[in-house]
């Protein structure tokens, strides 16, 4: 059973990343404060979830969340700033857009850039710990996944409606069958062994 919370009396904002180890597409960010009380049995990692699921619960989170936000970081920034600042500035700009301030941040993983001097904990596989980092894993893999299988309509042939981005054999075949759309990001290894693309 994940834990409701990690202090007894402060406002507490969930943050997760998805999309860090795609070679296209955006990296998304959500942020989620959850009523102190909230339990849900079928809450847990996204990746551990089916997309059904998935579904089910991004309407429950949204509905008896006290505050929620998701957040984009382009290609192009990524590819500039690189991906792992590119994951914490999503997460910042999804704490930006919470309608309430939190008084502590609870990060997925092992680093992160503080916000607002808001005191924050980094915790390693919190998704699966707490249900408002699982929460925000949930609302971003949702919007990432829908996000990719829209643009997967406009390029077909790299197979983004299945792997959303990920470094999978069709992913890479269609890179280098068809080349680089503008989603792809530049700084990563598009093809096991660069060849030719730009």
């Amino acid at each position: 059973m994940l834990q409701s919370s990690y202090s007894h009396d402060k406002i507490e904002a969930g943050c997760d990343e998805v999309g860090r180890g795609c070679l296209a597409g955006p990296v998304v960010a959500a942020a989620v404060i959850l009523p102190k009380n909230f339990q849900h049995d079928l809450l847990n990692d996204s990746k551990k979830l089916t997309a059904g699921v998935r579904k089910q619960l991004d309407s429950i989170i949204k509905q008896e969340a006290l505050a929620w936000a998701i957040a984009e970081v382009s290609p192009q920034e990524i590819d500039q700033i690189n991906i792992l600042k590119a994951s914490f500035k999503a997460m910042h700009l999804a704490l930006d857009q919470l309608a309430i301030k939190p008084e502590l941040l609870l990060i997925d993983g092992n680093r992160f850039t503080p916000y607002q001097k808001i005191q924050h904990h980094c915790i390693i596989k919190g998704d699966a710990k707490f249900l408002s980092i699982a929460a925000a894993s949930v609302l971003a893999k949702n919007y990432r996944d829908e996000l990719m299988e829209n643009l997967a309509q406009q390029y077909p042939g790299y197979g983004w409606e299945r792997n959303v981005g990920y470094p999978t054999g069709q992913h890479r075949a269609g890179i280098q069958k068809l080349g680089v759309t503008p989603h792809h990001r530049m700084s990563f290894q598009l093809l096991p062994i660069q060849i030719e693309l730009f």
